[in-house]
């Protein structure tokens, strides 16, 4: 045994072993430090932080931005949009846009003796709803979303958009899917040609066959034959109304038709069918929702139409689809819309895909789009009947209650336009009388209906309605007025 093996360290020894523990546990420390604070995932900002320190993400940056200016109340009058036009002050946002007949920096000041302007159909009666529902409806997406031209699988169409609006058609009740393909476009507007290309004798490779001829029965919704006009192409062209053809035993020797079909109609808001025994049809069903129209039962005709700007009221978004039963011409759809425009936006499909899923979450519950678009609606035309029920001048059309389906009980009146007979002899023009007493309309002119009637829409702002209900009313009591006037002489 060696001589001092087990006897105690020396003071330096014990010195030197605690300043190697003390090295060790600093480096632990430090790294456990570079783990936590540098290598780990940052952690997720909130609003509140403050950006000049960098503690935003570009996500929560843009949710800043939109919030700031869906902030702006303009007096209940009007809204502030990202890509509006940048006001006055000092913090460079832009500023509100008020709605029509109010004016000034919050659209406070209303607008004396303004005309009411109901010629469009503009639906923003639908804006307070999606105001309601901001979190939910929402949709942010980074610089570089869908930059392709192609989306999932190469195709141009949302694949998750397409399953969303079959289960929305489904759970609505308001049109047969299971056995259609579905086609998107910009707007039914673009549709509604597409289909037309697609349904013409060249559509279907029959070069030899004479042109198709569109119709329509009036009064008809008036863009469809000024689209046809417009194309002036070999394979169609426009063959007047219905009432021309119908029960002729010639039309079987003029080469095709292609039947337009609003149904509700636009202007008069009826349920119709197609009238022409034979021919191929294009039925637009864009106001075929609970918040329009009753729903008797799913619609399932070859070729059907829908739109966005109906269905939730995003007209600016510029989306609509057709479900068609025959593959060939659904083919010849999809062409068409590749060729002129390569697809629909993909932002668009992006926040449409959101809107629906919006509305499937509410269905039957207290936030329902059609219930709450259907109790607007319905209230606007009772107060606008209970006003022109006391005039022998103008007059609305009748439309009956109807069982809904989808409400399960039987529903009152809720169209989206007034469609108004002149009944003085002395008022050959109806709109141009509705604009002597402040009213802005469509004249039934342009829907081959002749110029006693007026389309005199319902669906804008709730300003914009009270604003048309104060002229209507005004025309009213003026006509009683000159009337009692005349007994008294």
């Amino acid at each position: 045994m060696e001589p001092g093996r087990y006897k105690s360290k020396s003071p330096g020894s014990a010195g030197l072993g605690l300043f190697v523990l003390l090295c060790s546990s600093l480096l632990l420390n430090a790294l456990f430090f570079a783990h936590h604070f540098v290598w780990a995932s940052p952690p997720v900002p909130r609003l509140g932080d403050d950006a000049a320190g960098g503690g935003l993400s570009w996500a929560l940056q843009a949710a800043r931005e939109a919030e700031a200016v869906a902030a702006v109340d303009c007096s209940g009058h009007g809204s502030v949009f990202l890509d509006g036009i940048v006001g006055d002050g000092e913090d460079g946002r832009p500023g509100c846009e008020c709605n029509h007949c109010f004016a000034g920096p919050d659209c406070s000041v209303r607008t004396p003796n303004c005309t009411a302007d109901a010629e469009s159909g503009n639906p923003l009666f639908l804006e307070p709803y999606w105001m309601r529902h901001a979190a939910a409806s929402a949709v942010v997406f980074s610089g570089w979303h869908r930059m392709s031209y192609a989306t999932t699988g190469g195709g141009l169409q949302s694949v998750e958009l397409e399953r969303h609006i079959r289960r929305l058609h489904r759970a609505v009740g308001n049109a047969a899917v299971d056995d259609k393909h579905l086609v998107f476009a910009t707007g039914s507007t673009q549709l509604s040609n597409a289909l037309v290309y697609a349904l013409s004798p060249e559509g279907n490779a029959v070069s030899s066959s004479p042109p198709a001829s569109v119709v329509a029965t009036a009064p008809y919704y008036a863009a469809y034959k000024m689209q046809v006009d417009m194309f002036d192409a070999r394979e169609y062209r426009w063959a007047g109304t219905t009432a021309t053809w119908d029960k002729n035993t010639s039309r079987n020797s003029t080469g095709d038709f292609i039947e337009f079909v609003t149904s509700p109609n636009n202007p008069d808001t009826a349920l119709r069918k197609p009238v022409l025994g034979g021919s191929s049809a294009i039925v637009d069903h864009a106001y075929y929702w609970p918040h329009f129209s009753h729903i008797p039962e799913p619609a399932d005709e070859d070729v059907m139409l829908f739109s966005a700007s109906k269905l939730s009221g995003h007209a600016g978004s510029r989306f609509g689809w057709a479900l068609i039963r025959d593959e060939n011409v659904a083919t010849r759809a999809a062409q068409y819309i590749k060729t002129s425009t390569l697809g629909g936006s993909r932002e668009t499909q992006l926040r449409i895909l959101k809107l629906v899923k919006v509305i499937l979450s509410n269905l039957h519950g207290a936030e329902d789009i059609f219930a709450f678009g259907y109790d607007v609606m319905r209230s606007r035309w009772h107060r606008l009947n209970a006003v022109v029920s006391r005039s022998t001048r103008i007059s609305l059309q009748k439309i009956p209650p109807g069982y809904c389906t989808y409400l399960k009980r039987i529903k009152e009146p809720s169209p989206a336009y007034a469609w108004v007979k002149c009944e003085w002899e002395e008022d050959r023009d109806c709109s141009e009388m509705l604009l002597e007493a402040g009213i802005i309309s469509r004249s039934g002119v342009s829907n081959e209906a002749g110029s006693r009637y007026t389309r005199v829409g319902l669906l804008k702002t709730e300003d914009d309605f009270d604003v048309l209900l104060e002229r209507v009313t005004d025309l009213v009591n003026a006509e009683k007025h000159g009337q009692a006037r005349s007994s008294a002489m």
